[in-house]
């Protein structure tokens, strides 16, 4: 039992940070990234034994369903915060736009903010995507295609700014 302890730690102190980015695109705000995580470690912990390979996409998995879940059996809102700290703003001008989209991404229903996470964050086919949803591709197009177009509306501007900033990268 202390050798898979040990396997477990060390892998949460190797991707822990990695997965808590994942899980705060998923969630939208850090409290509910740490307690989505939480979850989702508490779950590998229990089956650890048995995950063969690569632990990392099997936690990621466990990420998305419970948040998925979490969708479909909240029958209120969830908890607003009422305050929050400021956040210390990266040097350059490339911060005003990441406050901007970081807002324009809460404002998303939650199944849009997950398409765009898995499809743009993790980099995952409409197919993987959909496949870890749960749903059909045309699902997945449907909302990207949505969510892409309600942040257009939601920040002025973005294609152009965006395109401005990979170029003088």
């Amino acid at each position: 039992m202390a050798e898979v302890d040990g396997e477990f730690t060390a892998f949460v102190n190797e991707r822990g940070a990695a997965l808590l980015r994942v899980a705060y695109a998923l969630a939208g705000n850090q409290h509910a990234a740490e307690d989505l995580l939480q979850n989702a470690l508490a779950k590998a912990y229990a089956r650890w034994p048995r995950i063969r390979g690569d632990a990392e996409p099997y936690v990621k998995r466990i990420l998305y369903h419970d948040q998925v879940s979490g969708w479909r059996r909240r029958a209120r809102r969830p908890e607003v915060p009422l305050a929050e700290l400021p956040e210390q703003a990266a040097a350059g001008e490339d911060s005003d736009l990441r406050l901007l989209l970081r807002d324009a991404l809460r404002a998303l229903p939650p199944r849009q903010r997950a398409v765009l996470t898995l499809r743009y964050l993790e980099d995952l086919s409409v197919e993987q995507t959909a496949a870890l949803l749960g749903c059909r591709a045309g699902t997945v197009a449907s909302q990207s295609a949505k969510a892409l177009a309600k942040l257009r509306q939601l920040v002025p501007g973005l294609d152009e700014r965006t395109s401005r900033a990979e170029v003088t990268r």
